[in-house]
């Protein structure tokens, strides 16, 4: 069975995980594969960024390198990017094929999609100097911290999957950091009340854990500064570019970024058109970095959002560069969307709203207004191919 009906067997959401399947499934496979150098990515925000900023560092400095993130947009292979680039549907195809035949009819049938990519990228990257590896939503439940890690980068924590991960920052943080390896970097922009549990958990495990802004030197920053203004980085990509470039310290006994080219993923801030911008943020701490970059600007949102989401928190945060909400509406048969539940937060918050018609399309195209499609990897898609097809 090729992949893509393979996977079609296979929900992309669980009411109820069994944590101990993973664990079991990776154990039953790991002798086939010769030990990993990992770097593993956690946090709520900035962790696709941040691994594929660190992946093309180390690609660019002669290193082979396979990076797996998640979800994508418009294509699985989005998630597995080696060397430069997707990987191909035939080299997909034939880890399945391995893959597959590795596994017991167990965990052939009962791994979650997630955990079943999560296989098929140590398949994939089994031969590569470096596996970059992004936590899915949490950190010591995740089926990504099956592996040993060389290396964890934490990425900014906020509030996100509270059903699963936890009602408070204090929950949320302490299941992410109990992922910690024994070397550990934090954004410079964590909180206070994380960076806290950090130590604590840090101290427990004997990890050796720094900031940021403690491994890089004068001579970096001035470095990382003109990479940013090349490629004309946003503050939130340059906070995530700063984490990888220490990362990439750490790994590497020496390096250059003279020839890095741009950002080599999409849906992050990214420009369409002149005044069309996608961003996956979905949640608070994404929408704050969002309004920060409009900053002063007012602009037509392109949005919508499932119902078990903190969508008025996110709305809270943008409101200051609304101009109003367009409500895009789209296909979700696994997840509920919020519906009537939206229309009364935007009615509570006082901002206007309207159902998107494609009349929009046109509105876009003139460019008389700015445009943001924002919320989950789910509703940008749907917009762009949407979008696309006009």
């Amino acid at each position: 069975m090729k992949l893509d009906e393979f996977l079609a067997t296979k929900p992309l959401f669980y009411k109820e995980i069994d944590y101990t399947r993973m664990p079991r499934a990776y154990e039953s496979i790991k002798s086939y594969f010769k030990p990993f150098k990992i770097v593993h990515i956690i946090g709520t925000n900035g962790k696709g960024s941040t691994g594929r900023f660190l992946a093309q560092i180390l690609h660019l400095n002669g290193k082979s390198v396979g990076h797996y993130t998640s979800p994508h947009i418009f294509d699985f292979r989005e998630r597995f990017w080696l060397n430069g680039a997707d990987v191909s549907d035939e080299l997909l195809n034939k880890a399945h094929e391995r893959l597959y035949s590795l596994l017991s009819d167990e965990f052939r049938i009962k791994t979650s999609y997630f955990e079943y990519a999560t296989l098929l990228s140590a398949v994939l990257f089994s031969q590569c100097d470096y596996f970059i590896c992004e936590a899915g939503m949490g950190g010591e439940y995740d089926a990504t911290n099956v592996f040993d890690k060389l290396l964890t980068l934490f990425t900014p924590i906020g509030f996100d999957h509270t059903a699963v991960l936890g009602d408070s920052l204090e929950k949320i943080s302490k299941t992410k950091f109990r992922a910690m390896a024994k070397r550990a970097v934090l954004n410079d922009e964590m909180s206070e009340i994380c960076v806290k549990i950090a130590d604590e958990i840090a101290l427990k495990n004997g990890s050796r854990l720094n900031f940021v802004r403690e491994i890089l030197s004068s001579d970096d920053k001035i470095e990382i500064n003109k990479y940013a203004k090349k490629q004309q980085l946003p503050a939130f990509l340059i906070s995530n570019f700063s984490l990888a470039y220490s990362g990439a310290k750490i790994l590497l006994d020496e390096f250059s970024i003279k020839n890095l080219g741009g950002l080599n993923l999409r849906g992050r801030c990214e420009k369409i058109s002149e005044n069309l911008y996608v961003d996956v943020g979905h949640n608070e701490l994404g929408a704050i970095k969002i309004a920060e970059i409009f900053k002063g600007k007012k602009l037509n949102l392109i949005f919508n959002t499932f119902a078990d989401k903190d969508y008025k928190a996110v709305l809270i945060a943008l409101k200051p560069i609304l101009n109003k909400v367009l409500i895009f509406d789209y296909e979700s048969s696994e997840r509920e969307l919020a519906k009537d539940g939206l229309k009364a937060v935007l009615n509570e918050l006082g901002v206007s709203y309207e159902n998107f018609t494609t009349a929009h399309f046109n509105a876009i195209k003139s460019q008389k207004e700015l445009y943001l499609a924002f919320g989950s990897f789910y509703l940008v898609e749907a917009f762009l191919r949407a979008y696309n097809k006009r």
